[in-house]
Parts: structure tokens; sequence; C-alpha cells
């Protein structure tokens, strides 16, 4: 089978199980099978596909519902690639969001990042710059290892801690830091229901959803985070569309200072800024 009869058979085949951007991810996956860059499947239409059995395993997980990213274990982020495994959240274009607004502070010594999942946040502030030092936290061991994987293909691993969490936002162990960031779950308990099988049935659970309004995250991080900030310091968290208004209002309440709720490249509300004062 020429790659050019693979690529319409999988288009065909996710079509009718009702995927959206069913050509890109059967590019996607047919390039993995055959070993190419996805921009040269087309290009190498009379390509004989060696291994048609690994094409038709992808195309069934994804036909199933299982992300592009989760069946190749990597997922793009500020231009380099992550691992990321069952154990990790599916990094989304709109986390992004937080690199640009940290890389806007300039660079730092110090940073921390909490809930750190597959170490995206850390990992790249620490590639953009080079004198920095993290330490990451996440309440499981396993999205930890990733994290660490991460920073070790990246070249970052010298310069990144992990210290280990029990469910705290803030270990006992934690220190003080010129900046510290989270994506933490933030997703309504009622929310849950609605979302796509791609993300309910794939990404961890507690990575989504801290339960009730979405908001315990927040508070936690709000009540703490000034003393694991240093003077000038700042505190920046991904927040879900319609929460600006409300993580502002808690940061306020901390006694933050230069509060500002940041849009996404769509125009929504997507991350919360502050100060120490």
């Amino acid at each position: 089978m020429t790659l050019r009869e693979a690529l319409t058979l999988g288009i065909r085949r996710l079509n009718e199980a009702g995927i959206e951007g069913a050509a890109r991810d059967a590019r996607a996956l047919l390039a993995e099978a055959a070993g190419i860059d996805a921009s040269r499947v087309m290009l190498e239409g009379d390509m004989v596909l060696g291994s048609p059995v690994s094409f038709d395993e992808m195309l069934e997980r994804r036909a199933g519902g299982e992300p592009v990213s989760k069946i190749l274990g990597r997922r793009q982020f500020w231009g380099r690639d992550f691992v990321v495994t069952r154990d990790t959240l599916d990094p989304r274009p709109e986390t992004e969001t937080l690199i640009a607004a940290a890389l806007e502070l300039g660079p730092v010594a110090s940073l921390a990042d909490l809930g750190t999942g597959s170490g995206i946040i850390a990992v790249t502030l620490l590639a953009e710059w080079p004198e920095a030092r993290a330490t990451v936290t996440d309440v499981s061991e396993a999205a930890m290892k990733v994290a660490l994987e991460n920073a070790e293909a990246i070249g970052v691993a010298d310069r990144m801690t992990s210290v280990p969490s029990n469910g705290e936002w803030f270990p006992q162990s934690f220190g003080n830091y010129d900046l510290i960031l989270s994506n933490p779950p933030y997703i309504t308990a009622a929310e849950m229901a609605e979302l796509s099988r791609e993300v309910r049935e794939h990404d961890p659970e507690v990575a989504l959803t801290p339960g009730g309004d979405g908001l315990e995250p927040y508070r936690a991080i709000a009540r703490d985070v000034r003393e694991h900030l240093r003077p000038g310091g700042h505190v920046l968290v991904e927040i879900g569309w319609k929460q600006g208004a409300d993580v502002a209002a808690l940061f306020n309440a901390a006694g933050l200072a230069d509060v500002r709720v940041l849009p996404d490249m769509d125009g929504r509300d997507r991350a919360v800024l502050g100060r120490n004062p």
C-alpha cells in the first residue's frame, strides 16, 4: 500500500468515526508509521508503507477518541516537542498565554511551577531564560517523572528541582521565588460532563477539575502565595475563560498589587497576573 492509498483510507475511516480534522490526524499518524515528517506525506505519495499494521492500530485508537498527541506520545508547545502520557494533561495552545506573559516580565533568577504536569511551563521558561532556575511540584509522581524527562530532553534538567506534593500547593520545603506560575485544575464539576471524550477520557481527572466551582486551587494559591514570593515578585495562573473576575478578586483580597486579567489569542480571559508589593 502506498502512502497515498493509506492516507485516503485513513481519512475515510476517521470521518466515518466522526473525528473532527480527520485529514490532519490521518496525515500525522501516517507520517509516524512511515517514519517521515508530516509535511512530506503528500510529497511521498508513491512511497510504500512498510508497516500498515501500526498505522491501522493508530487509526483504531484515534477512531476510539484517543487524542493524536497521546497516541504519538508527544505534543509540540512553544516550538518544542514534549513527552505526554496518560498521567499528564495534554498541553493546550491557550497555555502559551502564560509563557508570553512571563516573557514580557523579563528574565527572572528563580521560578516555580505548581502542578507542573508534563513540565511544559517550567521547562519552556528555563529554555528561554538560560540563567534561571526552577522548582516544580505535582501531586502525581508519574507526572513529575514525565516533567523531568522533558527537562532532560530539552537540556535544562540541571536547573530544575522537583518537590513532591501531598496535595498542598506549597509543600513545607517550598522556598521563595521571583515568579510563581500554575495551570491548576479549574473545570467545574458541572462542566465535566460537557467535555469532549478526547479530554474527559484521556486526561487525568485530577489535572482537569478540583470539583465544585473550580476555584479552590486559586483560593489556596492566593492564600499562601505572598509567603513564597520575593518582594516585587509575580504570580501568574491560567484560568477558565469565565473565571477572570473571580480569580482577580481573590488575588486582590490577598493583598497582591497590579492584578490584571490577560486574554488569550481568541480574546477570552485566560490568565491572571499579580505582584507581591
